[in-house]
């Protein structure tokens, strides 16, 4: 009879993320097994490797991401639900050191075609999430182009911004995005 099981998947997976924030992409799994407090076979026989936990990591992320930017899209005013929903995509990346080591490890997810396809999953589901937002904010938003090409600029200003913040940190990643959030949906809200 098998033990049960005393450690869920997603506290494995959060304390995944917590190492790739504090070592980067070089991480092992016996990094992982000493933040979560099990042994390294525990993690191994839950994801199969490295790569395997990498994956369940990314397909996480979606969810919670998703997750996050529809109760975002909960608050009243439709235009601060748009706001808050860009904003918190990014919300988790930490200080600059941390949000880097993440970035290092996009870098090196780009370059597996699993994880590629995983992240284009991702973006694509966000950028579905704003879609949405946007559809019900656009009477509010006289200025923006259609509802795909907002979307599409709105998630480009985080990715961009998160990426710039990273190398050259100044403030808080949650001031920067709202800051550059909110410059374009000040203009296509047509307030000078």
């Amino acid at each position: 009879m098998a033990r049960p099981r005393t450690i869920t998947d997603e506290r494995l997976l959060e304390a995944a993320g917590t190492v790739i924030g504090m070592v980067g992409p070089g991480f092992t799994l016996a990094q992982v097994a000493a933040e979560a407090g099990v042994a390294v076979g525990t993690v191994a026989q839950r994801f199969g490797s490295k790569n395997g936990l990498l994956l369940a990591l990314s397909r996480a992320n979606t969810r919670s991401v998703v997750g996050l930017m529809r109760e975002c899209g909960e608050l009243a005013d439709p235009v601060e639900a748009l706001r808050a929903a860009v904003v918190v995509v990014y919300e988790g990346l930490g200080d600059a050191e941390t949000a880097a080591n993440h970035l290092g490890q996009l870098g090196v997810d780009i370059g597996d075609p699993e994880l590629r396809a995983l992240l284009g999953e991702h973006f694509t589901a966000v950028e579905a999430e704003l879609r949405r937002l946007v559809r019900v904010a656009t009477r509010d938003l006289p200025g923006a182009p259609g509802v795909v090409r907002a979307a599409r600029v709105l998630l480009g200003v985080a990715n961009g911004a998160a990426l710039d913040w990273s190398i050259r940190p100044k403030g808080r990643i949650t001031e920067r995005l709202g800051q550059d959030v909110d410059a374009v949906l000040t203009a296509w809200k047509g307030v000078s």
